[in-house]
């Protein structure tokens, strides 16, 4: 039976992190992976990922992601690949909805950039949008996207690099907790470690019955269009972007149009809606039949951006993992006497925390703490 430090079960977006935290940090370490680096069976497929500061979900998510900024520049630094692209991120929403007085609740209180635009100015700077003259229009200008593909393949690289051993098409079957030291079982192998990582995305809540009931897994939309101007929202010229509307739960986002020779497809005008789609079984997915979902999109589009519409390109299908609450769950699994870690629940709105949750989930694997401000992400809260 081979012998790791640590294994980390799924090699997406915070497995491919921690993995190479952990090799980086002189760990022996095992990335098992079911589907391929990468794959869009999960979460983390789709070009491109808003990353921002001025959160409105909860303003203590934002330590983290100056932690977050801090990491993506270090990896850009130590592979000499770009993955944060600043573009500015423009809101939009009616008075008092949750998405405008988040955001401006956590700029205040962390001190963040963000202008507010009045109509003469979003009309002058964003004419791509047409919008309620009532509408509360704001714009974070260090916000951008980060692209998930190329960053979980440059974190397994280095990985790799620092001896990590990868593997992909791995289907765990199960684990088991010895005491001494952690099993895990695959089709083709036994594995024993010290210390167990758990980032196995949608498919959390089969590996960990524990946290199931805390956990709901959906089916999510993406769209790509081509706009009737294509000039009007390119890359460079227009912005990443969040709309909320009154009476609708959620909000519509996207982004502008990328250049495929340099990020690859799908081609057009990215454009999804953050909020709980159709509950699935990660398993069992219909990736087919999404002309209902597609239709709320394009609506979207024709409403509050109509020069953004002229023909449905491609749509693809990801899976949120929301916790009953919609905020992570990053912590211990109960019972296991720290030898299990967790890292789930990101309910959609987690990529661009990989970079530091990668960090964390080394420092709890290895030292059963971190100096990162995890304490309102923990378990407990769930289960009280």
């Amino acid at each position: 039976m081979k012998k790791f430090d640590v294994i980390v079960l799924g090699v997406g977006s915070m497995g491919s992190a921690a993995c190479y935290y952990l090799s980086q940090a002189g760990a022996n370490v095992l990335g098992l992976e079911q589907f391929s680096i990468t794959h869009d069976q999960g979460s983390h497929a789709g070009q491109s990922r808003i990353i921002r500061k001025a959160y409105f979900e909860h303003p203590d998510y934002v330590p983290l992601l100056h932690r977050a900024y801090e990491n993506w520049q270090e990896l850009e630094a130590i592979t000499g690949h770009q993955v944060f692209f600043k573009t500015g991120l423009f809101y939009a929403g009616p008075r008092h909805h949750e998405l405008i007085d988040g955001t401006i609740r956590s700029a205040q209180l962390h001190a963040i950039g963000l202008e507010t635009l009045d109509a003469s100015k979003r009309n002058q700077n964003f004419p791509q949008f047409e919008l309620p003259d009532n509408a509360i229009t704001l714009l974070e200008p260090n916000a951008g996207f980060v692209t998930p593909e190329r960053a979980i393949l440059l974190f397994v690289e280095q990985a790799i690099r620092h001896g990590a051993t990868i593997k992909s098409h791995q289907h765990v079957t199960g684990w088991k907790n010895l005491g001494t030291h952690v099993e895990v079982t695959t089709a083709e192998e036994t594995y024993c470690c010290d210390k167990l990582v758990v980032t196995a995305g949608p498919w959390a809540s089969k590996i960990l019955p524990f946290v199931e009931k805390h956990l709901t897994v959906t089916r999510q939309v993406v769209a790509w269009f081509k706009p009737r101007q294509w000039e009007m929202f390119e890359f460079g010229r227009f912005p990443c972007w969040l709309v909320a509307e009154e009476g609708i739960p959620g909000a519509f986002y996207g982004f502008p149009i990328l250049p495929s020779a340099n990020f690859g497809p799908p081609i057009g005008l990215k454009v999804a809606y953050h909020y709980p789609g159709l509950i699935v079984d990660p398993d069992h997915v219909n990736r087919t039949d999404t002309s209902q979902e597609g239709n709320v999109l394009t609506n979207a589009v024709k409403r509050f951006m109509p020069q953004g519409f002229d023909q449905l390109l491609s749509v693809k299908t990801c899976l949120y993992t929301n916790s009953t609450d919609e905020h992570f769950v990053l912590d211990f699994l109960p019972n296991t006497d720290q030898k299990v870690v967790m890292a789930t629940g990101f309910s959609g709105h987690g990529f661009k925390f990989s970079s530091v949750v990668g960090e964390i989930l080394r420092d709890l694997a290895l030292k059963g703490t971190t100096t990162q401000p995890i304490g309102f992400l923990r378990l407990d809260r769930l289960v009280q």
